[in-house]
C-alpha cells in the first residue's frame, strides 16, 4: 500500500518514513505544501499523512485543494496546533483523523491501520479467502492457519490481490503500489513474485489467474 508523508520537520518525517518502510508500507514524503499537491494530482495513494506547518503551501490549504478534486483518500493530520479550532478546521475540510505533537509511535501506526482499513473497507485486520487468511496488522499470511514464509514484496502482491479479490489487477497496478516515488519495479519482477506466490499457494484451491493482456485475478 502506497502513502504520501507531508511532514516539516526532516527528523521528524525521516523517522515516521522509516517506521511505515518497515510495517511493509510504500512511502512517498515531501514538506512542501505546493509539491504536495502535485504528487497528489499526479499519484493515487491509499493514505495521506499531513503535517499542517508547511513549506510554501499551509497543511490545510492542501487538504482543502485536495478534497475540491473529490479525492476519497483517508487524510490523518499529524500536528503541533492542538486548539480546538484548528481541530475542527481539518476535520471540517475532510480530515479522518487528527493527531497532535508529540506522539507515541504505536498510536501513531495505530491509527494509519485504522484509517487504511476504512479506506478499503475492511471491517476488520483480518481477511480471509477460503483457506486463506491475511493479517493486516500482523502483516502476515496464513495458509490452514499455517503461516506461510514470503517475502515483503510476495506479500506485497499477495495484500492487493486479496484485497481485489474477484477483480483484475494489472502489473502497472501492482508496481505502483509496491514501490515509492523515483523507485521502479519492472513487469518481469511482477511475474516473478507471481509466479512464486502460485508455487506457494498449490493445493490451497486459490488461483492467481492471468488475464490475457489485462492482468491478475486472485479467485477460490
Amino acid at each position: 500500500m502506497k502513502l504520501l508523508l507531508v511532514e516539516d520537520d526532516p527528523i521528524l518525517k525521516d523517522g515516521l518514513a522509516r517506521s511505515l518502510q518497515q510495517a511493509g508500507y510504500a512511502v512517498d514524503g515531501t514538506a512542501n505544501g505546493v509539491e504536495a499537491n502535485h504528487m497528489l494530482s499526479m499519484q493515487d495513494y491509499d493514505l495521506l499523512i499531513l503535517d499542517l506547518g508547511l513549506q510554501a503551501r499551509d497543511g490545510l490549504e492542501v487538504l482543502g485543494k485536495f478534497r475540491a478534486h473529490n479525492k476519497t483518500t483517508p487524510v490523518l493530520i499529524i500536528t503541533a496546533r492542538d486548539s480546538i479550532t484548528d481541530r475542527v478546521s481539518g476535520l471540517d475540510l475532510g480530515a479522518d483523523d487528527y493527531l497532535t505533537k508529540p506522539f507515541e509511535l504505536a498510536e501513531f501506526e495505530a491509527r494509519v491501520r485504522a484509517l487504511l482499513r476504512r479506506g478499503l473497507g475492511a471491517l476488520s485486520n483480518q481477511v480471509a479467502i477460503g483457506e486463506l487468511r491475511l493479517d493486516l496488522n500482523g502483516r502476515r499470511a496464513y495458509l490452514r492457519e499455517e503461516a506461510l514464509e514470503l517475502s515483503a514484496r510476495e506479500l506485497g502482491v499477495l495484500q492487493i490481490l486479496m484485497l481485489r479479490a474477484g477483480q483484475v489487477v494489472n502489473k502497472e497496478q501492482l508496481a505502483d503500489k509496491l514501490c515509492s516515488w523515483g523507485d521502479e519495479i519492472g513487469q518481469n519482477a511482477i511475474e516473478v513474485y507471481v509466479h512464486r506466490l502460485r508455487k506457494k499457494l498449490e493445493q490451497s484451491g486459490i488461483s492467481i489467474r492471468t488475464i490475457r493482456g489485462l492482468g491478475y485475478l486472485l479467485e477460490k
